[in-house]
């Protein structure tokens, strides 16, 4: 038998499972928003966090205890990594794109100005200035616990990853106080609908991001990763920082310069 580096995938159910998650998510949605109830949207969501937990399961056990993730497939699985949080870029840069369109040009609708007439906006020197910090802080903790990985120091990981997840949590701790104390909502014309918009999917993605670093946490507490084999580590900490990014052009773009 000739032997390749390559991982040639068995068959697994969970792409068509996920899909049917994603398909009963979206048809509950919508029939939760016309007042049907949320039966069919409960129902998607325990197909797509099955589908994650069981996908990630396997994956795992093949990156660590089949040895499936050898040299060319980390190769493949960092360009995968990449164009994903490429995509990811362009989301969001759909959302820039439409709040630049409606304030730099407001309409007469908007009272032309921006913020609209009506609509008080919130102090981006109080609780945004303080998620930018504890998200920037996240930052140096998850690259501490990347650089303990490399030098071999087990416990530097951990507690960094610790701190990275804890602050990812006061993040969202955070920003659910701001919504409820904000003054305007989802509805409230084109100011609301890109706000809440554009911050609710970037607070979507910091609980996604501290979702995957905290099974890198019970990864590393279970040995899973070494100094020179930690990519599952790797893509999180790339995706951490996407969010870092992203969060900082949120807060310059939309909190400081929109107010």
């Amino acid at each position: 038998m000739i032997r390749n580096p390559f991982h040639l995938v068995e068959f697994s159910p969970w792409p068509l499972v996920g899909s049917l998650g994603a398909f009963f998510l979206t048809v509950g949605f919508a029939s939760w928003f016309h007042g049907y109830g949320i039966v069919c949207c409960f129902f998607g969501f325990i197909l797509i966090f099955s589908t994650m937990y069981q996908w990630w399961r396997d994956v795992v056990r093949e990156g660590t205890y089949q040895g499936f993730h050898t040299g060319q497939v980390s190769v493949g699985l960092r360009w995968g990594m990449l164009l994903f949080i490429a995509s990811e870029v362009l989301f969001f840069f759909a959302f820039f794109w439409a709040y630049f369109h409606s304030s730099l040009a407001p309409t007469f609708e908007l009272g032309s100005c921006w913020p609209p007439v009506g609509v008080s906006f919130l102090n981006p020197f109080s609780v945004p200035l303080l998620n930018t910090a504890v998200l920037l802080a996240s930052g140096v903790s998850v690259t501490w616990a990347h650089h303990a990985l490399m030098e071999k120091d087990r416990s530097g990981g951990i507690y960094g990853l610790l701190v990275t997840v804890l602050l990812g949590g006061y993040f969202t701790f955070l920003q659910i106080g701001e919504y409820n104390d904000a003054s305007f909502n989802l509805s409230d014309g084109v100011f609301g609908s890109v706000f809440f918009v554009a911050t609710g999917f970037h607070g979507f993605h910091v609980m996604v991001g501290s979702t995957f670093l905290l099974v890198c946490l019970f990864r590393v507490i279970f040995f899973h990763f070494s100094d020179g084999h930690h990519f599952g580590f790797e893509a999180a900490a790339w995706y951490w920082h996407f969010v870092d990014v992203v969060w900082l052009f949120l807060y310059l773009c939309i909190y400081w310069w929109g107010s």
